[in-house]
């Protein structure tokens, strides 16, 4: 079995390259399962329900989010009615949603579980204890796919070394910038510190790079906005799955750019 992991889809541009390169990534590389952080897709905070839609329609299996998930209001009249698209577990209980589904394809049963970080993050709960009374359920999967969305990498490094072996991967989102550090840890699970941004390149991590800019110089608040460029991205990860042992064999780096006509 091969999953394809991808990171955060931002805004319009995000949307774009998923509808014009994802259905012929997934038939090219044989993709049996398609993940997508969907946090940032709806002008960079948070997915109505029209580009959840979209995201299905593009071949998206399951939708996971982060610390924007809640930003859209609209999300929150949804999202309890649509397991496929995951809030962070160790959010507040008090928030809709689930942080984990489990959907059956391909004769197989893949649980996909959202999780946040804590470090430089918005308030979460201990992301450990939420992991230990998730798998104390030992609930029925054939595979365990984490998304680990943080800012600081040693946080999500620790998080995946401390679960080697009882996940089949843990892959960080939230930073946009894809790291080149995957690879399968001691006891088998696949790793990668952040699979990157699928949305404009010429950006910064994804929004336009003039209200960045006016912030980091002068510290005043402004409005980020989505940015527009003639150049898209799609970043993530292939990984291969013994059908056999449901242990991940490889974990393959994609990053792949499209310049618009």
């Amino acid at each position: 079995m091969k999953v394809l992991m991808l990171g955060d889809v931002y805004g319009s541009e995000g949307r774009l390259i998923l509808q014009q390169e994802l259905p012929s990534l997934i038939t090219d590389q044989k993709i049996d399962f398609v993940v997508a952080n969907g946090e940032n897709v709806t002008h960079g905070k948070s997915i109505t329900f029209k580009h959840f839609q979209a995201l299905k329609s593009f071949g998206v299996d399951v939708i996971t989010s982060g610390n924007h998930i809640f930003k859209n209001k609209a999300v929150l009249d949804y999202i309890a009615s649509t397991p496929d698209l995951l809030k962070p577990l160790n959010m507040s209980s008090y928030t809709p949603g689930s942080g984990y589904v489990i959907v059956e394809k391909n004769d197989k049963k893949i649980c996909v579980l959202n999780l946040m970080g804590t470090s430089f993050m918005d308030k979460a709960n201990n992301p450990y204890e939420a992991m230990d009374a998730f798998l104390a359920q030992k609930l029925v999967y054939d595979l365990l796919l984490v998304d680990f969305h943080a800012e600081a990498s040693a946080e999500k490094a620790a998080f995946a070394w401390n679960y080697d072996g009882q996940v089949t991967a843990v892959v960080g989102t939230h930073t946009h910038v894809q790291t080149a550090d995957e690879r399968l840890l001691p006891k088998g699970s696949a790793f990668i510190t952040d699979l990157g941004m699928c949305g404009a390149t010429d950006s910064i991590i994804g929004a336009d790079p003039k209200n960045v800019i006016i912030k980091e110089k002068t510290g005043l608040p402004v409005v980020f906005e989505p940015a527009t460029s003639i150049h898209q991205q799609l970043c993530g990860v292939i990984i291969e799955i013994n059908d056999q042992t449901n242990q991940a064999m490889e974990i393959k780096r994609i990053f792949l750019k499209k310049t618009k006509n």
